[in-house]
């Protein structure tokens, strides 16, 4: 089946729902072009890539027939410089254009777009934390796409809790850094892409103090500087559920030349610049994931016939879509996928106009409520196919395995749950919530300002004092009862704020004179998205407040 870009549907977000000012012009002709370029080079490879599968043989990692050329023709065009700094050769693009890019590629094929996604974080965190030299080394690689990069911080008896990471760096006579350790699930940690791959690696030094606080952050190349092969190799590859066509890979750091970014024992606080980044891109995967299972599981219900329609409006049996669950289903998955597409533009936006807290505050609901609605999303396109869907052959089955990843990694859904409530919540008395709660109130008195959108304005505003009562409860409860409902409270908060980039596009459609047919299937999947997925923050505050 083939993808066609929602260009449409990511111009309006940029003209309505995305905070600053948008060049829609530039926009529509950058997301275009990667639309055409994806619609015809990447996603034709999202089936047959997950069929066959990386390889590894003696430590080289060969990725599917059609990758590398892909690959090239992706740094050719200079799809990985989009929003990185003009100083290293990027084009200092807004990320709210970026995070309609990420989609687009990912949508296409996300074994694919994982390693732009990846050298997306390292670019992040080298820009903030390495120095003049490492920059100027690196980064207008990095930024060409010509290098691609990893971040590592998984060990196989340290998953999440990375206190307990044991790879370890010794300083050299040179003031470089001997690595030694292994670490595993490394996406694209060996490929067959690109020129040379640069690792981000936690690891400690001899006399680093216990726990997180002694673990610091090294930069270790495949190839180093004077052209040698580093002393790191891929053991394997892993065999996954979903994403199979990219490499997870085993890595050995057999005394590997490190080079220190900024100062020992700092390491977290730098990796987690390349975390929130990762974080986001990932929530943006959900909805490149969900869209991707939507257009499929519409064109499949357009042409597949069974079933007399109920009501008696045809005398035989008709294409799946005429009857109302099917619909319903379909419904579901437009609003979902709509709903958390303007989530994740609202939250590119904040970070383009400076609303750091706001943005940060966001960055957990569009990780964590995105990728779960992926799951769901994905599902119900399985539920469309019927039994054809159960089968690989029609690709449906793909988006679900895909999907099943999101919420795991990059940290699981109760990762992002607590940084919700500890960092984002707790720690300001609840602040950044009140702020979001009162802006929504802006809303429901627009909407309220009409009569035929009152209803809605008390949904919206019955979900709103579902995010507030659930605030003030975590505020107050023991810290097990708080995060223990912390999960529960992520998916409350991130339903109601898409639920209300909802109302606000209903509004601006409404608004619209031109495209009458796109406005009018927005504002009816707005109003679906209000009355059928936003009352579920009703249940959420009930397990956020109950006792477990």
């Amino acid at each position: 089946m083939t993808y066609a870009a929602p260009v449409k549907d990511m111009l309006f977000n940029l003209a309505h729902i995305a905070p600053g000012e948008a060049d829609l012009d530039m926009a529509r002709a950058v997301l275009e072009e990667l639309g055409r370029f994806c619609t015809e080079e990447i996603a034709p490879l999202n089936l047959p890539g997950d069929r066959e599968a990386s390889h590894c043989k003696d430590g080289q990692v060969t990725t599917p027939k059609g990758f590398k050329a892909a690959f090239d023709k992706f740094v050719e065009m200079g799809w990985q410089s989009l929003i990185h700094p003009s100083e290293f050769g990027g084009q200092d693009l807004p990320r709210t254009l970026g995070a309609a890019a990420g989609e687009i590629l990912n949508a296409a094929n996300m074994s694919f777009a994982l390693c732009p996604l990846l050298t997306d974080g390292a670019i992040e965190a080298l820009c903030h934390f390495g120095s003049d030299e490492m920059k100027a080394t690196y980064l207008p690689h990095l930024v060409a796409g010509r290098w691609t990069g990893t971040m590592n911080l998984t060990e196989p008896q340290a998953g999440s809790d990375l206190a307990l990471l044991r790879t370890r760096a010794e300083m050299q006579a040179d003031g470089t850094y001997a690595v030694t350790g292994t670490k595993i699930f490394i996406t694209y940690g060996e490929h067959d892409l690109a020129e040379n791959i640069i690792h981000l690696v936690l690891a400690r030094t001899p006399d680093a103090p216990k726990g997180i606080k002694g673990i610091s952050l090294f930069l270790v190349p495949k190839i180093l500087p004077d052209g040698r092969r580093n002393a790191l190799r891929c053991q394997s590859i892993e065999h996954k559920l979903g994403v199979r066509a990219s490499p997870t890979c085993v890595l050995e750091f057999e005394g590997a030349t490190g080079f220190l970014i900024g100062r020992e024992n700092a390491g977290l606080e730098y990796m987690f610049t390349m975390m929130n980044a990762a974080r986001f891109a990932v929530g943006v995967q959900g909805v490149a994931i969900a869209d991707r299972a939507l257009q499929q599981a519409q064109a499949y219900a357009a042409t597949r016939i069974q079933g007399r329609p109920v009501d008696g409006s045809a005398p035989g049996a008709v294409a799946i879509m005429h009857h109302p669950d099917v619909r319903r289903m379909l419904m579901h998955m437009r609003a979902a996928t709509e709903g958390c597409r303007a989530l994740a533009a609202y939250a590119a936006g904040l970070q383009d106009v400076g609303e750091t807290t706001l943005a940060e505050f966001l960055v957990p609901l569009v990780k964590g409520f995105c990728t779960e609605m992926s799951v769901q999303t994905t599902s119900l396109g399985v539920q469309i196919h019927g039994g054809m869907g159960f089968i690989e052959e029609t690709g449906a089955a793909q988006h679900y395995r895909d999907a099943r990843i999101l919420p795991i990694y990059e940290g699981t859904t109760a990762i992002q749950a607590n940084d919700l409530l500890g960092r984002k919540t707790q720690r300001d008395g609840g602040a950044a919530a009140a702020r979001i709660a009162a802006m929504i109130i802006e809303t429901e008195t627009a909407l309220m300002a009409n009569p035929a959108t009152q209803d809605l304005a008390a949904r919206l505003g019955a979900a709103r004092a579902d995010l507030q009562a659930v605030v003030a409860h975590l505020l107050t409860a023991a810290p097990n009862d708080a995060y223990g409902a912390a999960v529960p409270y992520l998916m409350l908060a991130g339903n109601l704020v898409a639920g209300w980039q909802m109302a606000r596009s209903l509004l601006a459609a409404g608004a619209q004179m031109d495209d009458r047919d796109f406005m009018a299937t927005k504002v009816a999947t707005a109003r679906f998205y209000i009355n059928h997925i936003l009352p579920d923050t009703g249940l959420q505050r009930v397990r956020a407040t109950a006792d477990l």
